[in-house]
This record gives structure tokens, sequence and C-alpha cells, in this order.
């Protein structure tokens, strides 16, 4: 089924990703609605519809989906429960958002079909713990097993004596531990499965982090990532089509000697992927919205010979006036109203 110009396109989430996502259907002609549970979030600026009510209201998310022609989220840390009852109205499905919800169950899918991370082991006691520092060696770092985003519910194990302080600093919730990983570069791939099936990649970005936080997305990726690029695309596209995904997901990777090791799926629009707005024939954004409105996928390919991405964080938003009057960069401002440390506020690309 297409959906014709004038449809509704229902997005679950008011973050930026949601504000993106609405400013794209909007240039194909859609209206759209937002539901979030916050009092004017990024999202219901460039929307049609806001609805503000409570992730877990299961009447309220119905009532939404009803005025909806197709739904998806922005963000995966929703309940899945409630969304099971929008049905085929939902891309990408609660399949991607069950997989990628839970840190143990995405590393046994990603090795189920063939992918390879960093050592693991579920922990759910300080005896698991205990144990899994003896299996896997120190350093390590606990993750939460869900809701973990931005390096939060993280974290580092140096020292035998830091087990519990780890422990407690994630509020002793289900948790995997994982092996130090000794990598030479971060990068991602961004693939679009339609409904048909057709996918879409774009050039891997390599990807820099500062305290969990991605600071900066650069394409072309360059030495090493380059060389693992052709291994990292077909096991993402792998992923994407025995998750039955629909939409833009990210497959977050590590080069290493070894090759590459996954670290996360996004089953959603992602933040390296910003730079395609400018970067790229067609932006994740516009692609996701062709894919969850059944059209045919646009052109993926790079614009500009060399894309770079800088998020704002917190004050650093304060710089758009000297942004906007420098040459050549494209400045996003997401409308929040506070800036916090840590927060993202914005981004800006650079071409050349």
């Amino acid at each position: 089924m297409t959906l014709a110009p004038g449809g509704t396109i229902g997005i679950v989430g008011g973050g930026q990703l949601g504000r993106m996502l609405a400013q794209s259907a909007s240039q194909l002609g859609y209206r759209v609605h937002v539901y979030a549970p916050d009092a004017d979030p990024p999202a219901a600026g460039p929307s049609n519809l806001y609805v503000c009510a409570a992730y877990e209201n299961s009447d309220a998310l119905a009532a939404f989906a009803a005025q909806c022609d197709v739904v998806t989220f922005e963000f995966e840390n929703v309940p899945a429960g409630p969304l099971e009852a929008m049905g085929e109205k939902l891309h990408p499905s609660t399949r991607s958002l069950a997989i990628a919800q839970d840190r143990a169950n995405e590393k046994q899918f990603v090795e189920d079909q063939g992918g390879r991370c960093a050592r693991w082991q579920t922990i759910d006691t300080v005896d698991d713990l205990e144990s899994a520092a003896e299996a896997i060696g120190l350093p390590l770092v606990l993750k939460s097993r869900r809701l973990g985003y931005d390096g939060k519910g993280q974290a580092w194990v140096r020292e035998p004596d830091q087990l519990v302080e780890a422990w407690d600093a994630i509020g002793r919730e289900p948790a995997i531990a994982e092996a130090a990983v000794a990598f030479d570069a971060e990068f991602s791939v961004l693939v679009a499965r339609g409904r048909d099936g057709d996918m879409k990649v774009w050039n891997c970005p390599r990807n820099i982090h500062d305290g969990g936080i991605l600071r900066r997305s650069e394409v072309p990726a360059g030495s090493p990532v380059d060389a693992q690029t052709e291994e990292a695309v077909t096991l993402s596209c792998r992923l994407a089509e025995a998750m039955g995904h629909v939409g833009v997901m990210a497959v977050e990777f590590f080069a290493t000697e070894e090759g590459p090791l996954v670290n996360e799926i996004a089953p959603r629009v992602h933040n390296s992927g910003h730079w395609t707005i400018e970067g790229a024939i067609t932006s994740q954004f516009e692609q996701h919205i062709r894919c969850l409105a059944g059209l045919p996928l646009g052109d993926s390919s790079l614009a500009a010979p060399r894309v770079t991405m800088n998020n704002l964080i917190g004050n650093e938003i304060e710089s758009w006036p000297e942004l906007l009057a420098e040459p050549g960069a494209h400045l996003h401002v997401y409308g929040k109203r506070e800036a916090r440390p840590g927060r993202k506020m914005g981004h800006v690309t650079r071409l050349g």
C-alpha cells in the first residue's frame, strides 16, 4: 500500500528526531501527529497535532493511532506492549523494539546472525558480576540492559574493588558485563528497508564520542573504517532483514584489528545520520518517511565529497549567531527551552 500525500503519519516521541521526521513528512505532503508525555517538545512545532499523554496510556495511544494512517517511533525507550495494539500500522514493528530495548537480547541476536560483539555476560547479582570479572577480565564496562543511551546506565570496572560500586552506580538493574574493546575507530552503518524489502545504505560515518555522547560524524570515514565497511554493511542488511525491519536503523561498530565488532543497534533514525540532511541526496529522515509510506526509496549517495556534522551540546548552542554567519555551515536548532550539560541542543553540518 502506498500512502498518498495528505495522509497522516504518527510519531511516538517528541524529541529532535521526531522533529526532523515531521519536517521531512511535511515536505512530502503528509500531515503529522505527534504523541509524547512532555509539554511543548521539539517535535510539536512542525506537527499538525500534538497529543500529550503517557507512553503507558494504552487508551490514549489507541485513540492516537486511530487518527493516523501509519505510526512510527523516534526512540526505542518506549514500552512495546501498548504499541502492539497498533498492529500493521506500526513501522518498524515491536519485534525491532524487543530486540534493541534489551542489550542481552540485542547481542544474542547479532551473534545468531553471524555478527561479532565484545565478550559479554548477563548480570543479575553481584555474584554474577564477580564471575564475569573472572571470565571476561578487567577492565570491563557494566551496562544496564534497558533504558541506556548517551552513556547513561553505564559504569566502568577497572579494579576488583570497584565491582560493587559499579553495580550501585547503575541502580543494581539487570545488566550485561562487556569486555573493554581495543578499537581504532567507531563508525556506524545506516540502512533503510522499505515495505517491499528494498534496502539502501549511506556512506559509513566515522563517529567521535566524548563521555558517551556523539560529538562529531565524518564522511568519508577513512582508514581503517573503509576496509571494514563491506563486512559491516553486509551484516547490517542481514540484521534488518532478519528483524523484518521497515524504516531506517543504525548499527554502531568498533573498527578493530580483528574486523568490525557490533556495539549496539538503534531501530530508528540516528544521530550519526544527521549529516545526510545536506550531505546526501536523500536524508535518513526522508528515507524513513518513504519506507513508512510505501514509496520508492531515494538515492542515498553523497551530495558532497566530504561532510562533517558536529553536535551542539549544552551551552554550545549559544554560538548560533556565529554559525549562521559562517559560509557553508548548515545550522539546525532543536527548539529545546533549556540548555543543560550533556543535552543535545542542535547540530551544524559542513560540506566540503
